[in-house]
């Protein structure tokens, strides 16, 4: 295994009280407990893993013979450091750090990688209060509906005509959110080897899940220049990006972009996905831009809501053409048989009032954002922080490391950010963070500090950390 691959598996492993090296064998206890280190894997060598995580090697040694002296990894001369126990495939999970942060507990870090609203707003509750006379009244209904229910796929639909692209209810297949419209879609799209044209950086999600699909990933810049050469030249299966409010930039691509990109892929012949979950997340005065499907019908557009009103409200969507959407519901009727009919309901009640909710998040984000800058400039000033027009994230330059191992330095101080490198495929980045500007204006000059205390402790001091006794330099 890459010391990296092990890393991001690793997760927020120093987050913890106690000495490193105890904490480290902890987590890799429970890696391998769990099977995502199956017995034969191959772990990193000492001080390729030590560099990783920005420790001593003495660290990494010491967990390491710890797990040894508790029969779980097995130490050989000449052929490395394994897990115990006969080699046995695994099918691999994710090592996304966006994912895995998910997955951990709130233990007291300052959660500055995971963009998306951290409370149910008071518009849900309202809509869920709303939809319950109608709940209670409905008969007749077994409650699945693979293509998502009739009203709100037409309030969808009437969304995206109110936009100025006219859509009908067969033009939409409503999702568990916009994680699983990508999935279905990479299954529908791609097969095993199949190239996939991709902005660098862009959202990790998507990344992952296509190279669940053992995709070939190709980049192109933010800006998404050269894309018709590209499409030429690599002859994808499909292509993905983020043209609004893009994550992580918050780049918006210009009117005479998105026509050209549009029309370029419908000329090769190549699924375009616009990934507009982000689209509607302008801050005041900057309106959604048109949907690239406004100037090519054939470009394939993904919306939620659990970025515009809250991470828990796990519905999204698909606009396709209708033969095409027909295909997703068939697909989509083997995973689950249909979403979750009251979340739905809900969300139809939301879609027509959901300007009023835009309005007020959109202010409370630029105060934020705004904010968030301000704290950065004040105890960071080295660092490079653009303004952004809307989105939920800031996309920083440190002016000296990378951002891989300053991460592992920030979790000592109780904050987590998102490394770069994570977020592009082509291998660059690395000098990047992800920081979003959702939490509360204390909350963010909090984290602020903490960054500015690893941001020293990175630069300035050698690794120190607790050794056992016997081992202590």
């Amino acid at each position: 295994m890459e010391p990296i691959g092990l890393v991001e598996r690793l997760g927020r492993w120093s987050s913890g009280r106690g000495a490193l090296y105890l904490l480290l064998a902890a987590r890799i206890r429970t890696l391998i407990d769990e099977g995502e280190l199956p017995p034969g894997t191959l772990l990193p060598p000492d001080r390729a893993l030590a560099s990783a995580l920005v420790v001593g090697r003495t660290t990494v040694v010491a967990a390491y013979d710890l797990l040894a002296g508790e029969g779980r990894i097995v130490r050989r001369q000449g052929s490395g450091t394994r897990v115990a126990g006969p080699a046995s495939p695994a099918r691999p999970t994710t090592e996304a750090p966006g994912f895995l942060h998910l997955l951990e507990p709130r233990d007291g870090v300052i959660m500055l990688a995971c963009a998306a609203p951290d409370a149910p707003p008071p518009e849900l509750i309202e809509a869920y209060t709303g939809i319950l006379p109608g709940l209670a009244g409905l008969s007749g209904d077994l409650g699945y509906h693979p293509m998502g229910h009739l009203g709100l796929r037409r309030a969808i639909a009437d969304r995206y005509a109110a936009r100025g692209l006219p859509t009908g209810p067969d033009q939409i297949l409503v999702t568990s959110g916009g994680q699983q419209a990508l999935t279905l879609l990479a299954r529908a799209l791609i097969r095993p080897g199949d190239r996939v044209l991709v902005q660098a950086p862009t959202y990790f999600g998507a990344l992952e899940v296509f190279r669940e699909e053992a995709a070939v990933l190709r980049t192109l810049p933010v800006g998404l220049s050269g894309f018709a050469a590209a499409l030429a030249t690599h002859r994808p299966a499909l292509a993905y990006a983020m043209s609004a409010f893009h994550n992580p930039t918050g780049t918006v691509l210009p009117e005479p972009e998105r026509r050209r990109l549009a029309r370029a892929a419908a000329d090769a012949g190549v699924p375009l996905i616009d990934d507009e979950v982000l689209a509607e997340l302008g801050f005041p005065g900057e309106p959604a831009p048109p949907p690239l499907a406004q100037y090519h019908d054939q470009v394939i557009t993904i919306g939620s809501l659990s970025k515009v009103i809250w991470g828990g409200l796990r519905v999204g969507w698909l606009r396709a053409p209708a033969p095409f959407i027909a295909r997703l519901a068939r697909m989509r009727t083997v995973l689950d048989l249909g979403g979750d009919i009251p979340a739905q309901l809900a969300a139809a009640h939301l879609l027509p009032r959901l300007d009023r909710s835009l309005a007020r998040t959109a202010r409370q984000r630029r105060e934020r954002h705004d904010h968030l800058r301000a704290e950065l400039d004040r105890h960071l000033p080295a660092w490079h922080v653009p303004a952004v027009p809307g989105g939920q994230t800031l996309w920083v330059r440190l002016p000296h490391g990378d951002g891989q191992s300053f991460a592992q330095r920030t979790l000592r101080h109780g904050v987590a950010v998102l490394p770069g490198s994570g977020l592009d495929a082509g291998g660059g980045s690395a000098d990047r963070l992800r920081l979003h500007f959702l939490a509360e204006p204390d909350q963010l000059t909090e984290a602020v500090r903490r960054l500015a205390a690893a941001w020293r402790d990175y630069g300035e001091r050698p690794n120190r950390e607790a050794y056992p006794p016997a081992m202590a330099v």
